[in-house]
């Protein structure tokens, strides 16, 4: 059987190439191992019937805010894709019983500023209206390859439209630490902390350089767009995906796990499955999966990628992650107020100092003491994902070491995750009561999955990494995955890279797939 194209791996990004080229008049195959598509963005049932739990991926706001989302919407739309909004977008509760978040009520959330700090409120302000003139150049720069004449083009735009100082200051952020951009801006702890927390949604505590962006763009994206959940479970994209993509006359091969990618002469040519099938590829194979595992699995050795391979090698892991989902009688009673049970994230990241904290004790190789957690409420904006009254809570406990030495307290023994598991989540669920006391009351089943519960859940998620390579600054923009190579190709012709290893990087907005797609097919 022989196919224009075929993608190794069903994850969204892949499956964004494969809608973009079938569209195009390509005859498209795509290969998954596991039984479902969705690669990180998934929803099962893992701890009671009727109840639905996004395994990985909560958040869908880049995906609605995407390139690939605007150009397919309509037929996404009538796949089935849905989309809930969330009018109470996030927020952080604190030490002394109170909280602060972002609604997309502007009034509310500089009410809420204003009472800690009027000269914070004023700059929220400021900041948001700024963010209005500056958004489309930043989301332009994000959403090109890199480097290209396109982003050339942005870059050129933004001087004629914003001045050579606006390049500059910009230029500042991308290279700030988040501690250092929230201290030139704001006065109050309590806002700097909500904001740095998305910091550590990546990779960034807040005193490393290059973690400024991130705050920047979810704080001032969510006052102005929202946040957007999947309608029934984030895999709503994936389905759509997928109706688009055999609408279109591609097919998709699930279960079915590619062994080897067959090259000849130098290019990529097919790829031999596990049980022996050989299928052939006229113009191109694309690996949406770790680049590591790529080279280090599928292509037989080649001198001609030996100094590829061996920076490749050198390409970080970012900080592990657990899941925790839990099947509750009832959202948490939070002590900072009843008004937290309508918001989409609420983060349990204090104050910096704890953020900074963690990421020390986890890239030491301990199991941190207070890990930062995202607690997903999703059943506050979607109740269809639990049976009637009830709801489910998506916890994201960051930022954990892959392998550890010992515990940072001293409190728990044991020498792998498999041993520790469980009882780290009882302290992941300690610290939650003190916040919301009652919880554990509530709940009536729950699934853990420890960082290595997740790379068996999906090989791409090295080490329960769930951005597939750290985005610190050596490792992000045309430096993603290598230098030299961030523009999807690899040192084997007709053989290219997509995924949330390659630039733009992690999330959900499908940037690698859709960019690659349209490279492919101009």
């Amino acid at each position: 059987m022989s196919y224009d194209a075929i993608i190794v791996g069903a994850g969204h990004n892949g499956l964004a190439a494969a809608v973009h080229l079938a569209a195009k008049g390509w005859k498209v195959a795509v290969i998954e191992g596991n039984a479902e598509p969705g690669g990180a963005v998934k929803t099962r049932e893992v701890t009671l019937p009727g109840f639905r739990h996004d395994l990985c991926a909560m958040n869908l706001s880049m995906f609605a805010g995407s390139a690939f989302f605007a150009e397919y919407k309509n037929e996404l739309t009538a796949a089935g894709l849905g989309f809930v909004p969330a009018a109470d977008c996030f927020a952080s509760v604190f030490r002394d019983g109170t909280y602060l978040g972002v609604s997309t009520d502007l009034e509310k959330t500089t009410g809420a500023i204003a009472d800690i700090s009027p000269q914070d409120a004023a700059a929220w302000r400021a900041m948001l209206s700024e963010f209005g003139s500056d958004a489309p150049h930043i989301f332009g720069l994000l959403g090109a390859p890199m480097p290209s004449a396109a982003a050339a083009r942005v870059v050129w735009k933004a001087w004629r439209a914003k001045g050579a100082g606006w390049l500059y200051e910009t230029a500042r952020m991308l290279f700030a630490s988040p501690r250092d951009f929230l201290d030139a801006r704001f006065q109050n702890a309590k806002l700097k902390t909500m904001m740095a927390a998305w910091g550590l949604h990546l990779d960034f505590a807040p005193d490393v350089a290059g973690g400024a962006l991130f705050p920047y763009l979810e704080s001032m994206a969510n006052q102005a767009f929202g946040m957007v959940v999947g309608k029934g479970g984030a895999d709503t994209i994936v389905k759509a995906m997928v109706g688009v993509l055999k609408a279109k006359g591609g097919e998709l091969m699930l279960g079915t796990r590619v062994d080897k990618i067959v090259t000849s002469g130098g290019k990529a040519t097919g790829v031999v499955l596990a049980d022996g099938r050989r299928y052939e590829a006229k113009r191109a194979v694309i690996a949406n999966i770790h680049p590591q595992i790529l080279f280090g699995k599928l292509l037989d050795q080649d001198a001609s990628c030996q100094e590829f391979e061996r920076r490749l090698a050198r390409f970080r892991a970012g900080p592990g992650t657990m899941m925790i989902h839990l099947a509750l009688s009832g959202l948490p009673d939070w002590t900072a107020g009843e008004e937290l049970k309508t918001f989409a994230y609420v983060h349990i990241a204090p104050d910096m100092e704890m953020m900074s904290r963690v990421y020390a004790e986890a890239m030491g190789g301990l199991l941190p003491a207070e890990p930062v957690l995202v607690v997903g409420q999703p059943t506050a904006i979607d109740p269809s994902r639990a049976p009637g009254g009830q709801h489910i809570l998506w916890v994201q406990v960051r930022v954990l070491p892959a392998e550890f030495s010992r515990d940072a307290t001293g409190e728990i023994g044991g020498r792998n995750w498999d041993e520790v598991k469980d009882v780290y989540a009882e302290r992941v669920l300690e610290i939650i009561e003190r916040y919301a006391p009652g919880l554990r009351g509530k709940i009536l089943g729950r699934s853990v999955f420890s960082p290595v519960d997740l790379e068996r859940e999906n090989p791409n998620l090295i080490g329960g990494d769930n951005l597939s390579g750290s985005h610190h600054l050596d490792q992000n923009f045309l430096f993603r995955p290598v230098a030299g190579y961030s523009r999807y190709k690899t040192p084997v012709g007709s053989l290219y890279m997509c995924g949330a290893s390659t630039w733009p990087g992690a999330g959900t907005g499908a940037g690698s797939g859709f960019l690659l797609g349209k490279m492919l097919a101009k």
